[in-house]
């Protein structure tokens, strides 16, 4: 495999959880994680969409699952997935997080509000 400019595997995650949903209260569906500077947005089906917003936004096209259990990687600029290094840890959000989650966030109706 060789070296994408697009992804860093030093830089740790933001944090455990969406880095403008944590700031505005919001909640997400799944977490994406950004693969050149770790930040950590929402998925495409969660409510504000955050993750694909920071790679149109900041230019940085790749993420990966956030999420445990899944290590895969996708590129919003090809929408092709792709194989990757493994990044710098931790490599999802934590156990006890709920998805979607945060816990005491999510909306009863959660299913409806989701893209």
């Amino acid at each position: 495999m060789s070296k994408q400019p697009e992804i860093d595997p030093s830089v740790p995650p933001s944090g455990p959880g969406c880095v403008e949903c944590e700031a505005t209260g919001g909640w997400w569906f799944h977490l994406r994680r950004c693969a050149q500077c770790g930040h950590v947005g929402c998925c495409d089906s969660s409510p504000s969409q955050h993750a694909s917003r920071h790679a149109r936004d900041i230019g940085h096209p790749i993420v990966q699952s956030y999420e445990p259990g899944e290590d895969w990687f996708w590129n919003f600029a090809t929408e092709e997935d792709l194989d990757g290094p493994e990044l710098a840890p931790p490599v999802h959000h934590p156990l006890n997080q709920p998805a979607p989650g945060p816990a005491g966030r999510v909306p009863k109706d959660w299913e409806h509000h989701l893209h």
